[in-house]
């Protein structure tokens, strides 16, 4: 592989990711034993709330009340996009029944989990869109009980462009508590709330290890590190498109790698060079995180070719994926590990993020090697069932007490040599 790297970086997401575990685990063993009362506590003090912690239906009217109506379209907007989708992945799943020899017939059958538990992020910016991917994809599959769960802001309450979207996607109730203890009351069924079989959305280092704690106890989505961006691009790329969206990603957080994979050197030099200009330009919490996560976690690499490029980016497996480069065919036929591809400049990974109906909860840190994003899949179990006529019974109990006993387990083989002796005399 040709390929030359032209800018390096001095961190990693996955080496820096700070030991979080022990206080993770000690606020869920607290909680698990003490209840409503222990995750009261942790939220008044790491959320400084002490209000209402289930939204009442006067609560989220005045939510939506106080939104200007632009931005109530626009989330509309962004909802039937993602609804819509989700409705199209649906359909692609379904109950099936096959007869696999005369008589023998097995099947499956899609069944959504009972309750789900939408983690919205609501610290440094207020996720109105993850309400959107969460809630709406659990809804559409056919998720009974629908639990969105936000921090709330100190002395306001949750963000009232969250309640208003939570609500319009179809969550049955708004818990308005942050971090580990949201995702605890949520998993242990706190405050009557029924208990989770199933935890989605983004959230921080803790709220990823609460996840990753209580998993097994309860599904999740995936396992999430900080979010990344890898951009292909050649030489009809624009670079200024191409520094905008690599600021633009870098913008969500220290610690979130972006990367440039190009073949045109001049296009490359062109993008470092603007990249920091661009940044200076953000807000300055937005610049404060991009700066950091341009300066100590962004790669770029000059490939010899396409080819070479493209195995890199499979190599990386990043989360979002967005060529600007000539044809595209040929990079969606080619390319094979990312969270979501982004194709052509026309497309951009905010547009994915916010409002075009895929989902933006997606596989991180590698992850997309063997796992896509969220959809409405994962809150589906693909479970199977199976029956036989009588002449089906003998050739099926020959071989299934054969193998048994090859395997040395007897009783296995005598549950099938009673239905043998049964049926064969009936046949």
């Amino acid at each position: 592989m040709g390929v030359t790297q032209l800018k390096t970086a001095s961190h990693s997401s996955e080496k820096d990711a700070p030991d979080v575990e022990q206080a993770v685990r000690a606020i869920l063993a607290d909680i698990e034993a003490n209840g409503d009362d222990a995750a009261r506590k942790y939220a008044e003090r790491f959320d400084g709330y002490s209000g209402n912690l289930i939204l009442t239906p006067d609560e989220i009217d005045a939510a939506s009340a106080s939104l200007d109506m632009q931005l109530k379209d626009d989330i509309r907007y962004a909802y039937d996009n993602v609804r819509n989708f989700a409705e199209a992945q649906k359909a692609t799943i379904g109950d099936f029944e096959v007869e696999l020899r005369p008589g023998l017939f097995a099947g499956q059958r899609a069944i959504p989990c009972n309750t789900a538990g939408c983690y919205v992020p609501g610290g440094r910016y207020a996720h109105i869109a993850s309400a959107l991917m969460t809630v709406t994809t659990a809804k559409v599959a056919g998720v009974s009980n629908i639990i969105a769960c936000s921090p709330p802001q100190k002395g306001t309450g949750v963000h009232p462009a969250i309640i208003y979207t939570a609500d319009l996607c179809g969550a049955d109730r708004i818990l308005a508590m942050g971090g580990v203890q949201g995702v605890a009351a949520m998993a242990n069924g706190l405050f009557g709330l029924p208990k989770a079989d199933i935890l989605v959305g983004p959230g921080n280092q803790f709220v990823a290890e609460a996840k990753r704690i209580l998993f097994g106890r309860v599904g999740i989505d995936m396992f999430a590190g900080p979010t990344d961006s890898l951009i292909i691009a050649d030489g009809t790329a624009d670079p200024e498109f191409v520094a905008w969206d690599l600021v633009g990603q870098a913008e969500h957080g220290y610690n979130s790698p972006v990367w440039l994979v190009t073949d045109d050197r001049a296009l490359a030099e062109q993008v470092m060079a603007r990249v920091p200009e661009l940044i200076a330009t953000l807000p300055e919490l937005n610049a404060r995180n991009a700066t950091a996560a341009w300066r100590d976690y962004a790669e770029v690499f000059l490939c010899d070719d396409r080819e070479d490029m493209a195995a890199l980016s499979d190599r990386m497996a990043p989360e979002h994926l967005h060529v600007q480069a000539a044809d595209r065919d040929w990079w969606l036929r080619r390319l094979t590990c990312y969270g979501s591809l982004f194709l052509g400049e026309e497309t951009t990974v905010a547009f994915g993020d916010k409002a075009s109906g895929t989902n933006h909860v997606l596989p991180t840190s590698g992850a997309a090697r063997y796992t896509g994003g969220l959809s409405v899949h994962k809150y589906m179990k693909l479970v199977t069932w199976q029956r036989a006529l009588p002449d089906a019974v003998v050739p099926l109990a020959e071989a299934t007490a054969r193998i048994s006993r090859m395997e040395g387990m007897e009783g296995h083989a005598r549950t099938a040599d009673i239905r043998l002796e049964k049926y064969r005399k009936s046949a």
